[in-house]
């Protein structure tokens, strides 16, 4: 089950928020009053005590006070600043790995309200290269993590021997060992390790000779090559046999972008004795 964060820290912010005004406003002077009228007005130490448990402030408003600047800092932080996710598949190995725990960018891409996701400040766009999460085209409940290899307009071209070409440029892949898995990426084990150029970003790959070329589907029909619309990004995943990206299902739009990974900060994985030190504090390129 997916679970809306950003919409039950924005209903918690609202909720913690108007119930500390309210009291603020009316709630608190009403009790003030009721003081004095049980007290007479009297600053005696021990009419005051006597009176204390009829004006004393109620336990959901104390919570709330309490709360509210917590809560609102971590939404700000989230909404705007940086996130963290997990990584659940293998599908951007060998950059990210099973039980990698990532830290998201969020302002790179434009500022964007939390919930509504539209965005009320331009700083900047993705660029071919960057590894980018962002709300799954076919359920937008569902974050997915891929690597941006195609940009706005840019003509891309998939073939049978699993290269890439973006407009009219290969993609230059160097073979450098047979990839050995580890944890729950044991399966990977026996794939080649390649390293791709990707028009300047150089990144590492995985391709398993073992499964056949797919070329890509474009409104159902199969094509070797397709023009990214405006607005939209063309991704990958870098392991390339066994992604669900940008061949299958289409185009990322704009809107959909969450931000730009770009650091590793934690990886437990159970199926590799828990926490993996070494990867802690990697960059993610």
């Amino acid at each position: 089950m997916n679970v809306d964060f950003p919409t039950i820290m924005v209903i918690a912010v609202f909720g913690t928020g108007l119930i500390w005004g309210l009291d603020a406003l009316v709630w608190a002077p009403k009790r003030r009053q009721q003081l004095v009228s049980a007290t007479g007005g009297s600053a005696d130490t021990a009419a005051l005590q006597d009176t204390e448990q009829y004006v004393r402030e109620p336990i959901i408003v104390e919570y709330s006070r309490s709360l509210f600047p917590v809560i609102l800092v971590v939404l700000i932080l989230r909404s705007f600043i940086v996130e963290p996710f997990r990584i659940p598949s293998g599908s951007m190995m060998p950059t990210l790995l099973v039980g990698d725990f990532i830290l998201v960018n969020k302002f790179d891409y434009g500022i964007r309200l939390p919930v509504l996701n539209t965005k009320i400040i331009n700083i900047g766009e993705p660029k071919r290269g960057d590894v980018v999460v962002f709300r799954y085209p076919n359920d937008p409940s569902t974050d997915y993590i891929k690597r941006v290899v195609g940009l706005p307009g840019d003509h891309i071209t998939y073939t049978k021997d699993k290269k890439v070409f973006v407009n009219g440029k290969e993609l230059k892949q160097t073979e450098q060992t047979i990839y050995e898995g580890i944890g729950s990426g044991i399966g990977e084990s026996g794939d080649h390790l390649k390293f791709e150029n990707l028009l300047g970003v150089k990144h590492n790959i995985l391709i398993n000779d073992d499964v056949p070329f797919r070329p890509i589907n474009h409104d159902g029909k199969f094509v070797a090559s397709i023009e990214v619309p405006p607005h939209h990004y063309f991704v990958m995943g870098d392991n390339r046999d066994n992604s669900n990206d940008s061949r299958f299902w289409g185009f990322v739009p704009e809107e959909n972008l969450v931000g730009k990974a770009f650091m590793v900060w934690m990886n437990w994985d159970s199926a590799n004795h828990g926490v993996n030190w070494h990867r802690i504090g990697d960059r993610i390129h």
